[in-house]
């Protein structure tokens, strides 16, 4: 655990600032909208041999305990296309499967993370999907990451994935985890159909901005629907300007009133949902903050997003990261995390800031 610095006091205020600022937004790059690759800390390697990385994988784990600098260097500095190849020219070197072998060598945290580097993107966003589904209580905080932050493509992926493996629809299988208007609007987030279309009409904008003033702020009691409505279907730059008009005309921003209005999973969802459309790295870099401040680390949550962004965004969480809360994602990873996990978090990270 890295321990509370002035920087960390002040940190409320600074997220205050980063959630409030809509002076750049309209501009601003979307994460929704990146290719991937572009702004990852992991890219493919060139002059890659999967048969090569495979043997020199044999060898790492075959031998008197595992040698675990070699596992973390090559899974860490191929691309997950190539990470798949790799799997495959794994099987059939040694007629075993490389996950088996990284489960019967590897433990805990360093197990995970390891296992979730050779998963398919896909499969591995339904998989953490399922597990948040499975058991007693529903872990709604990571339903609420997921569906808040993957693009329609994403979702669909993950979906198809969950069809494949369970034969049920996923919308079927959330309706059953969930309830209310929470339920409304994770099940709309879930049919990956939120409008993409990248032409903004700012009086429609502002038309979204009054419907939703109504529907909160100027009225008694608040019309959920409507927030969902507008919150979970309508394109990235059209809400970014709805946030802007927003402000304009109730004096606060978006996000304020949702938390002033509204309360649990509901608020949650939709309050992510903001942060996503305003900074898809901001809130990324939020939650890393939070899954290593206080009592101990939440290293589920750690592993889930340094690997789900390690091609996609890793470097802008970064410098969001440094812009926030004053000390570099490498820093705190390194005070907050030990051993084999630590050093294979920390080659996911990349540099330093």
């Amino acid at each position: 655990m890295y321990c509370c610095s002035f920087a960390d006091k002040l940190s409320a205020d600074i997220m205050g600032s980063l959630w409030d600022d809509l002076e750049s937004l309209v501009d601003a790059p979307s994460s929704f909208s990146a290719k991937s690759g572009e702004r990852g800390t992991i890219k493919p390697k060139a002059n890659f041999d999967a048969d090569q990385d495979a043997a020199a994988l044999k060898k790492a784990i075959e031998g008197l305990g595992t040698n675990e600098k070699i596992v973390i260097e090559i899974l860490t500095t191929r691309s997950s296309a190539q990470r798949q190849l790799i799997c495959k020219a794994y099987e059939k070197a040694t007629s075993r499967t490389l996950v088996k072998d990284l489960k019967g060598d590897t433990s805990g945290d360093f197990e995970e993370l390891l296992v979730a580097l050779i998963t398919p993107p896909a499969e591995y966003d339904c998989h953490e999907v399922m597990r948040a589904m499975k058991g007693a209580g529903t872990k709604d905080k990571v339903l609420i990451e997921i569906f808040a932050s993957r693009s329609n493509q994403q979702i669909k992926a993950l979906s198809d994935v969950y069809f494949k493996e369970t034969k049920k629809q996923l919308t079927a299988a959330l309706e059953s985890e969930v309830s209310g208007d929470y339920s409304k609007a994770l099940l709309l987030l879930a049919l990956g159909k939120r409008d993409e279309s990248t032409t903004v009409d700012v009086n429609k904008a502002r038309e979204d901005a009054k419907a939703l003033y109504n529907a909160g702020e100027k009225k008694w009691g608040t019309d959920e629907a409507k927030f969902i409505e507008i919150l979970c279907k309508k394109s990235i730059p059209h809400l970014r300007q709805t946030l802007i008009e927003y402000k304009n005309i109730s004096g606060k921003t978006l996000q304020q009133s949702i938390e002033g209005e509204m309360s649990g999973d509901l608020e949650n969802l939709l309050v992510a949902v903001v942060k996503c459309v305003k900074s898809v790295p901001g809130y990324f870099a939020e939650l890393l903050h939070e899954s290593m401040k206080g009592g101990g680390t939440d290293e589920s949550t750690l592993n889930r997003i340094m690997v789900s962004r390690s091609e996609i965004d890793l470097l802008d969480i970064r410098a969001e990261f440094k812009k926030l809360y004053e000390h570099s994602l490498l820093s705190a990873i390194q005070s907050d995390l030990s051993g084999d996990h630590c050093e294979c978090v920390k080659a996911i990270c990349g540099g330093d800031d």
